[in-house]
């Protein structure tokens, strides 16, 4: 669905009927909006007949939180893309839509200009979150202890990260900015991004407490 020449194909979902507006009007030719929803069950039924290539999703709906239409609407059609669009910069609903398969998270106060390069980067298959994400996963690891290095595991849990998305977490611990982390590894910024979320998701931790005892625990820096 992704990657075709035309503009990407993109269903809104936000309760407020005048920003869905604003946000059609300012994003103009760079999408084509095939339809608008207000809440959970429309916006569920919405998506899976139109198929959109991304769904630019509020996390706080009436009738219950963002992270219900991605759960739902991916159990049957996993390549839909969703886009966190939320006035919240807070850690647990970020975790939520991460957690429920997200591929990025946006703050309201994004440019017109960077929110419709984010549509498209996430229609290509890239992850994008805002900085303000980077900040929060950054705090949360700066408690962890310090040990030499990663070590061995028989853990079932660490055990499922890649050798690539350990070295990413370390260094988040070891307090490492993602450009930092980036130039270390030799990789881009983009992927340190893209890292991070497939960790936030494979852990399926809830809260900024869960995630930071996650790492100390396992003496990850």
């Amino acid at each position: 669905m992704s990657g075709q020449s035309g503009p990407p194909r993109v269903v809104l979902v936000d309760d407020h009927g005048l920003f869905r507006s604003g946000v059609r009007a300012e994003l103009g030719t760079r999408v084509e909006v095939l339809g608008e929803a207000d809440d959970v069950a429309p916006a569920i039924e919405l998506i899976e007949r139109l198929l959109p290539d991304v769904v630019l999703l509020d996390v706080h709906l009436p009738g219950g939180g963002g992270h219900a239409v991605i759960t739902e609407v991916k159990k049957e059609h996993p390549d839909v893309k969703f886009l966190a669009l939320s006035a919240s910069d807070a850690p647990e609903d970020v975790i939520a839509v991460i957690r429920a398969g997200a591929r990025g998270y946006v703050t309201k106060t994004i440019s017109t200009a960077d929110l419709a390069d984010a549509i498209k980067r996430v229609a290509d298959g890239d992850a994008v979150f805002s900085h303000r994400l980077a900040g929060f996963v950054l705090d949360a690891f700066a408690a962890a202890p310090s040990a030499s290095d990663v070590k061995p595991s028989f853990d079932p849990e660490l055990d499922q990260l890649t050798t690539r998305e350990r070295e990413v977490l370390r260094l988040i611990a070891q307090g490492y900015t993602y450009k930092e982390i980036a130039r270390e590894l030799f990789i881009s910024g983009k992927t340190v991004e893209s890292h991070v979320s497939s960790v936030l998701r494979k852990l399926q931790l809830s809260s900024r407490h869960q995630l930071t005892r996650w790492a100390t625990e396992r003496r990850l820096a």
